[in-house]
């Protein structure tokens, strides 16, 4: 009788341990396929439906993410679009081979701490330069003006900015650098302008376009918006900075203009995610970079869908560039002009129900990442497969 019991209890203990085993072992599975080749290490996400099982019964706040058959986590952010408190998106990091899949297991255990990441995206609201606003990752940096900078131009007050260019920070460290650079030239004016060992600006945006900013063209004349008139925060890194941009109504047609501009980490290219809503039926819409004095080169390359402009300022090379779904262009050149700020590389296309995507971004020589103009046209060949052939993210339960 005894053995008996003892067999039951050895029984028991096995059984309960395999059922330990199991649930242990119950985990949704992602994977990320790579059709390109080569390698990739992006932000990618989920949302919708995919996002809503794949939390279904358990809490946001307890999910992590590692690489399949490791322990090593990978770092996550939640965006939350519409400011509820419940996450619209969830992002992480996926490092990809060339012509591979790589896979992800999903845990749900708040216990285990999340992974921080060394290097971020960052973006704000500026008010102690007049009104910026100002976004950055580990490898660049833009800026573009609001409202007061309008009102000092206007008023002939100092410190004005009348622009809806976008401008670039040229940096060289991938640490973040916009408070530092705004905080020091507050004590000291002009302190960004000065290169102190991390980067600087010296890109001259004016009326321009900048690098990405837009416009409508129409009688061998571009028209354009006026500064931003409201501005929304909704992402601050690691991975993903996002925010709205709101114009005034402006041209002819009264153009309501509102940008949407995020900035991944690790990418060259800010996305511009444009809604137009007009009067009446807008001729195109156009995006462009400043030519400046007309001694750059620029490249056009419609059948791709990329656009550049490479220049050196203080003797080093600078290449700017616009990336978009070729499909989308109905014509680009150079509008060489006579007038100061009015020289611009434009693309102009024909938005579809009012809304159009883009990417615009640049690399500079001091921050490694490029050596010369090859080294620019290489790096938005490679933007542009990457936007016509996105990482392809497959769920699977084994739940």
């Amino acid at each position: 009788m005894r053995n008996d019991m003892n067999l039951w209890k050895c029984l028991f203990v096995f059984f309960s341990f395999s059922v330990l085993a199991n649930a242990q072992n119950k985990f949704t599975k992602i994977s990320v396929k790579n059709n390109l080749d080569f390698s990739r290490n992006e932000v990618v996400a989920v949302s919708g439906k995919p996002l809503l099982d794949l939390v279904k019964g358990n809490k946001q706040q307890d999910l992590r993410i590692k690489k399949a058959g490791t322990s090593e986590f990978v770092v996550l952010q939640w965006i939350d679009y519409n400011q509820d408190g419940i996450g619209d998106e969830l992002l992480f990091q996926a490092e990809v081979s060339a012509k591979a899949t790589a896979n992800y297991e999903v845990i749900f255990d708040g216990n285990i701490t999340l992974l921080e990441s060394q290097v971020t995206t960052y973006s704000r609201f500026v008010p102690e330069r007049t009104d910026d606003y100002a976004w950055e990752n580990d490898k660049v940096a833009f800026r573009t003006y609001g409202p007061d900078a309008q009102k000092r131009v206007e008023e002939k007050r100092p410190d004005g900015t009348l622009s809806s260019g976008i401008d670039l920070w040229l940096k060289r460290t991938d640490k973040s650098i916009i408070n530092k650079w705004y905080a020091e030239n507050v004590k000291k004016p002009g302190y960004y302008h000065i290169d102190h060992g991390e980067g600087y600006d010296p890109y001259h945006v004016g009326a321009s376009r900048g690098t990405g900013g837009s416009g409508i063209w129409e009688n061998n004349k571009l028209a354009v918006s006026k500064n931003f008139v409201s501005y929304k925060t909704i992402a601050v890194g690691p991975l993903r900075t996002v925010f709205e941009l709101t114009y005034a109504p402006w041209s002819s047609y009264e153009v309501k203009e509102i940008k949407r501009i995020s900035l991944d980490l690790g990418s060259n290219f800010s996305k511009f995610e444009i809604t137009i809503d007009a009067q009446k039926q807008i001729p195109n819409y156009a995006t462009g970079i400043s030519l400046h004095e007309n001694k750059g080169e620029v490249k056009i390359n419609k059948k791709e869908g990329w656009f550049r402009h490479g220049e050196t300022i203080d003797g080093v090379f600078l290449g700017e560039g616009i990336v978009m779904n070729p499909k989308l262009v109905s014509d680009a050149f150079s509008n060489v002009s006579k007038e100061k700020d009015q020289s611009n590389l434009l693309v102009i296309t024909k938005p579809k129900e009012n809304k159009l995507t883009y990417y615009a971004g640049f690399a500079w020589q001091k921050s490694g990442q490029v050596s010369n103009q090859a080294d620019w046209d290489t790096l938005l060949q490679k933007q542009a497969k990457l936007l016509a052939n996105p990482l392809k993210i497959t769920i699977k339960g084994n739940k």
